[in-house]
């Protein structure tokens, strides 16, 4: 009821404010004149008079007012944009989904447990997935052996493309042909940048290592340090000795490195402060993971070492180092980038046969984050996306 009155009301204001267009559309002729009028009127007050009259005989016309009514509803239609409303997307397409088949994709790495890093690549991977219509399943083990027994149990569960790092190329890259001659398609992210090839993988995904370790070295020596000391965490694994050797090649003064058991940060601060105490001519210290800068915080404050530090990669802890000095830098690799490429690849690859890179690494770093940019990494570190 309230809508009809409301209908009503609508149609009273145009015939009240558009008379002579109303009277126009529908060809609704003025209200007669008749003769003998007993004085004379002025035209202006006489039209006026007309048109109040030929309003009341339309209002009693239910026809015409039918087709008011009609004429209304099509212009309210159409007058909120101007034209042709804009048409909702297909139910097949979904909120941001691909509406391609389900497929399954398996990501395999060496990630050691409460190593924040990956939580970072799996971020990326799972944004890729939920945008993909993609299932995604993730193990890890930093035991090279244990890693190529994932790959394989991938493999036996059909799973339709997997992404994998290989940070051991003898153990892990007969693997990786496995699944290739299974009919398995394969990208290769974070770890070995120059043996992907070699193993069949399409593509691959990650930080040119020896490049960023380059980068740490020369920011050392610029910095005006004597004695660096590069600290590795898993002994074997090929990215992080490219790293080490990349500062060595960039840095003009002495060199040294040590390894420790990334799988166990007490034993990790423990050895690196009974370092600084043996060497204190040590005055720049290169970790190669953001736990283990965290550790080798502590170490220094431990062996009352004055030695400075720099890191290699992120996660939500670093940013406040940086701001209070604790650390001078970290060499980014954007992780969220490399887990989400990997994934994002190999669906463009099922669905249409599209392979990145065109035969060379697609690289997401190094990017080097000090105290003149970490405002603007920081935030998004804090949403554990850097």
């Amino acid at each position: 009821m309230a809508t009809a009155y409301a209908i009503s009301n609508k149609i009273d204001g145009i015939l009240d404010a558009h008379p002579e267009a109303v009277l126009a559309g529908l060809a609704v002729g003025p209200a007669p004149k008749y003769a003998g009028t007993a004085r004379a009127v002025p035209p202006s007050r006489l039209d006026q008079a007309e048109r109040r009259i030929s309003m009341i005989q339309l209002r009693r016309r239910p026809l015409i007012m039918a087709l008011l009514a009609m004429l209304l509803f099509a212009a309210a239609a159409c007058s909120s944009t101007g034209g042709k409303q804009e048409e909702a997307p297909a139910p097949a397409a979904g909120a941001g989904t691909a509406n391609t088949p389900r497929m399954t994709v398996a990501m395999v790495t060496h990630g050691a447990p409460g190593d924040t890093f990956w939580d970072i690549i799996r971020k990326g991977a799972a944004a890729a997935s939920a945008k993909d219509n993609v299932e995604f399943k993730y193990s890890s083990d930093p035991d090279s052996g244990k890693q190529a027994t994932l790959i394989q149990s991938a493999i036996d569960s059909k799973v339709d493309a997997i992404a994998v790092t290989i940070p051991d190329p003898p153990a892990i890259a007969p693997a990786v042909q496995k699944a290739i001659d299974a009919g398995i398609p394969v990208v290769a992210f974070n770890a070995g940048i120059g043996q992907y090839k070699e193993s069949g993988a399409m593509s691959y995904f990650g930080s040119d290592e020896s490049l960023a370790g380059e980068t740490g070295g020369k920011r050392a020596a610029d910095e005006g340090y004597k004695n660096v000391l590069c600290v590795i965490q898993f002994q074997g694994q090929v990215q992080l000795e490219a790293r080490c050797d990349g500062v060595k090649k960039t840095f003009t003064g002495k060199w040294s490195k040590i390894y420790v058991n990334g799988s166990d940060l007490p034993s990790v601060k423990s050895t690196i402060a009974a370092k600084l105490k043996q060497d204190k001519a040590i005055d720049f210290i290169v970790t190669l993971g953001a736990p283990i800068a965290l550790n080798a915080i502590d170490a220094i404050k431990e062996a009352g070492s004055s030695a400075k530090l720099g890191t290699f990669d992120f996660n939500p802890q670093i940013p406040p180092k940086i701001t209070s000095g604790e650390l001078q830098w970290a060499i980014d690799q954007q992780p969220y980038l490399q887990g989400y490429l990997s994934v994002d690849s190999l669906w463009l690859y099922k669905t249409n046969g599209n392979i990145l890179g065109g035969g060379l690494p697609t690289l997401t770093g190094p990017f080097l984050v000090d105290k003149s940019n970490i405002d603007v990494v920081g935030k998004f570190a804090e949403g554990g996306t850097r």
